[in-house]
């Protein structure tokens, strides 16, 4: 029996130990929205984090994640439905257009910023390279990581509302 955390969540699973976690994902545990592109870990549509580090989950057996959190496109919004700055910037800057990649695209992004908050067009370019847009959104995408970031920094930057500090 394998054991592990998805999105918060303690799991277990007592399926070969080299399943791809994202068969475990969405056959097991019904989460969908990690999605199956390619199979060979070149699309970067199944990228969920693995221990807060992006991975193809096509391709990483469920064994590497005994014992660590996986977090999924499911639990980047906040508990109370509110969007992630990034999923908002998907919005204002539409970048979705057949939107099969964009789970994918997401976990990237948000991967980067975790790593870099001010990430310039290089670091986005390098971060995103392994994730395939066939509807060719790449200015979009870049657009929309720009306007995430300088949102989560004015965010931190901005002073607490909290009125019992």
């Amino acid at each position: 029996m394998l054991s592990f955390t998805v999105n918060g969540q303690q799991q277990q699973t007592d399926v070969d130990p080299a399943t791809p976690i994202l068969w475990v994902l969405r056959e097991q545990f019904g989460l969908t929205g990690t999605k199956f592109g390619c199979g060979v870990a070149q699309c970067g549509a199944c990228t969920v984090h693995l221990g807060g580090a992006p991975i193809r989950s096509c391709s990483v057996p469920i064994s590497a994640a005994a014992g660590q959190e996986i977090t999924t496109i499911e639990a980047m919004a906040g508990p109370d439905g509110q969007l992630h700055p990034l999923q908002q910037a998907w919005i204002d800057d539409q970048v979705p257009q057949c939107g099969y990649c964009q789970s994918g695209q997401l976990m990237s992004a948000m991967a980067l910023l975790d790593s870099n908050p001010t990430p310039d067009d290089a670091a986005i370019d390098a971060a995103m390279q392994g994730n395939i847009c066939r509807c060719g959104t790449y200015p979009r995408i870049r657009r929309a990581i720009r306007r995430a970031a300088s949102a989560m920094v004015d965010e931190k930057a901005a002073p607490s509302t909290d009125e019992s500090a």
